[in-house]
């Protein structure tokens, strides 16, 4: 990890910000003295960002209920998108990566000379779309062997402004079995928590799923002793087909209940999905057709 924030420009027109466990990549168009002020304004907060996280680390790894008295902006987003899946158990720093990306994003949304931004924090994605703006994302199961298994093109009219990933491949313990479950949101930190949610609903019993205590793999887990899952073999049809109905069945609630506008859910090859991303698949599969 690098002691002090990194900044390094990337190929077309990106960059790259890096400070510990925070990795940024974000992209910025419109006006030049917009950009420029967005930038100086972003960078300056970025550099303060974790060491104000560090300091309520302690808050933001207990259950949600119990962390109100955090007082940073990034750390009471996250309490924020948390506390709508109360009393199931979630702690705040189930939607870090999102908070982070939205408390960057601000600068850019701000300037009204910014006709579309993102920030990406290492697949938790912040939006800003101005009139006419799109933003195509790429719906991948396996990261670790990455195929593009769908498209997602996101309009400005539609209201997403927040993109997350969760499942037991990824960088952050997951109770559930799901390959991958992408969700979209009006916010990068409901996105977040929402996919940490889902992805623990897609779950199953089975010999050919190992488990261990979260804390002795990481000791210091916000997750306790709770079994998360370490890998996950083939599972009959049966099962599959049940977990993924189970975490639809959670997307589905949480999409009723406001929280969420679609999501789409993976597992050994079989996808389930609801909302907004339901029927952008479909229209891109009947582009495809078309073409």
């Amino acid at each position: 990890m690098s002691l002090a924030p990194v900044r390094q420009a990337l190929e077309g027109g990106r960059e790259h910000w890096q400070h510990g466990p925070i990795d940024l990549v974000i992209e910025a168009r419109g006006e030049a003295a917009a950009l420029a002020r967005a930038y100086t304004g972003a960078w300056a907060r970025f550099q303060n960002v974790l060491a104000e996280l560090v300091f309520e680390l302690p808050l933001l790894r207990l259950a949600v209920e119990e962390a109100g008295a955090v007082r940073g902006s990034v750390a009471r987003r996250m309490v924020d998108a948390a506390l709508p899946y109360a009393p199931r158990f979630i702690t705040p720093m189930a939607a870090v990566a999102g908070s982070v990306a939205e408390e960057i994003l601000g600068f850019f949304a701000a300037e009204a000379g910014v006709t579309r931004a993102f920030v990406n924090n290492g697949g938790d994605i912040a939006l800003h779309l101005g009139g006419g703006e799109s933003f195509t994302a790429g719906l991948v199961a396996d990261a670790y062997a990455p195929v593009l298994n769908g498209q997602l093109r996101i309009e400005a009219e539609s209201g997403i402004r927040g993109i997350a990933t969760s499942g037991w491949r990824g960088r952050s313990f997951s109770l559930g079995i799901a390959d991958c479950v992408t969700v979209l949101a009006r916010g990068a930190a409901a996105a977040d928590a929402a996919a940490t949610m889902i992805a623990n609903a897609v779950d199953a019993d089975h010999p050919a799923i190992a488990r261990a205590p979260a804390n002795r793999l990481k000791d210091d887990t916000d997750l306790g002793a709770r079994l998360v899952t370490v890998s996950v073999g083939t599972v009959p049809a049966s099962l599959r087909r049940a977990a993924l109905d189970a975490g639809a069945r959670a997307a589905n609630e949480f999409m009723r209940r406001g929280l969420i506008i679609g999501a789409a859910l993976a597992l050994q090859g079989e996808w389930r999905s609801v909302g907004e991303v339901q029927a952008t698949l479909q229209a891109n599969a009947q582009q495809r057709l078309a073409a």
